[in-house]
């Protein structure tokens, strides 16, 4: 049994922690609004751009269209854009994204597929560095940027778009945390390269369409919309994975201030319990030593 100075020192010790914890779940709960307002906003813009681009790819002439859709005719080499977060202590928000691409890593490869990887954020690069560690060709940090602005998407999307007119993949799939609530963030794997295109009769076309002539010609439009699109989705992609990480932070710390609040508990209760064997002890040999005289 433990020493009531060492039962002092633990019950401190954990209330230090609790509120380490507690500071940490108000500062996500501050980020979540402003991450989430950010996400939420984006997502109109990429569902609308997709859109354009299912409307434009249908009537495009398949024979001069840009690689980005119609990819190089091969599915050899993919490329796994794993985005995750530059911090830990957020539950399982980065192991989750890193399963999810480590499981289609392992299934491509064992189709005899080369597979390569983009670690964007510390974490991301830190889970799969184990099994996959000799595939990572490249890593973005995140560390620099107080906030993920447009610029950020735009760097990550000329740096795939390099290797893809070098002819280093022919599929490319990017994967992040779609935000749901505070307590649900959804993996999802998005393929960027090819462009998969929405299908007719899909959700978002529904209702009246109206027919369009498009000047330039639809394969001119998309030569200069595709890249921006990927662009596009990445960036919706990182403010996805703000909002999930500072939700599943919110999440993970509240579960250990309760944790912590739980152990102080059951540490005072030893406390106590130890603390009455003594003074327990010490009136019995008192009493004892008075007998004996």
């Amino acid at each position: 049994m433990a020493s009531l100075k060492e039962f002092r020192n633990r019950i401190a010790s954990v209330k230090a922690t609790r509120k380490i914890t507690k500071a940490m779940q108000m500062v996500a709960a501050a980020k979540l609004r402003r991450a989430q307002d950010a996400a939420t906003s984006a997502r109109p813009y990429a569902e609308r751009m997709d859109r354009l681009l299912g409307n434009l790819g249908r009537r495009a002439n398949p024979s001069g269209a840009p690689r980005l859709l119609v990819g190089t005719g091969k599915d050899e080499v993919h490329l796994l854009i794993v985005m995750t977060a530059e911090r830990g202590l957020c539950g399982g928000f980065n192991s989750n994204i890193a399963k999810l691409a480590r499981a289609d890593a392992t299934r491509l490869r064992g189709e005899g597929k080369t597979v390569k990887i983009v670690a964007v954020g510390r974490k991301g690069a830190d889970n799969l560095r184990r099994d996959l560690g000799s595939r990572i060709i490249d890593r973005v940090d995140l560390r620099g940027h107080k906030q993920i602005g447009f610029a950020v998407a735009a760097d990550i999307a000329r740096k795939v778009l390099a290797l893809f007119e070098a002819g280093e993949f022919d599929v490319a799939t990017l994967y992040f945390s779609e935000f749901k609530s505070v307590m649900t963030q959804k993996p999802t794997a998005l393929q960027l390269i090819p462009a998969r295109l929405p299908q007719p009769g899909a959700a978002a076309d529904t209702g009246a369409q109206a027919a369009y002539e498009f000047e330039p010609d639809e394969n001119e439009i998309l030569s200069e919309l595709l890249p921006r699109n990927i662009a596009s989705q990445i960036y919706r992609g990182l403010l996805e994975n703000a909002a999930s990480e500072q939700g599943a932070r919110m999440s993970a710390m509240d579960s250990a201030t309760r944790n912590a609040g739980d152990m102080i508990d059951k540490l005072t209760m030893n406390y106590n319990r130890q603390r009455q064997a003594n003074i327990t002890k010490e009136l019995i040999e008192i009493i004892s030593g008075a007998e004996a005289l």
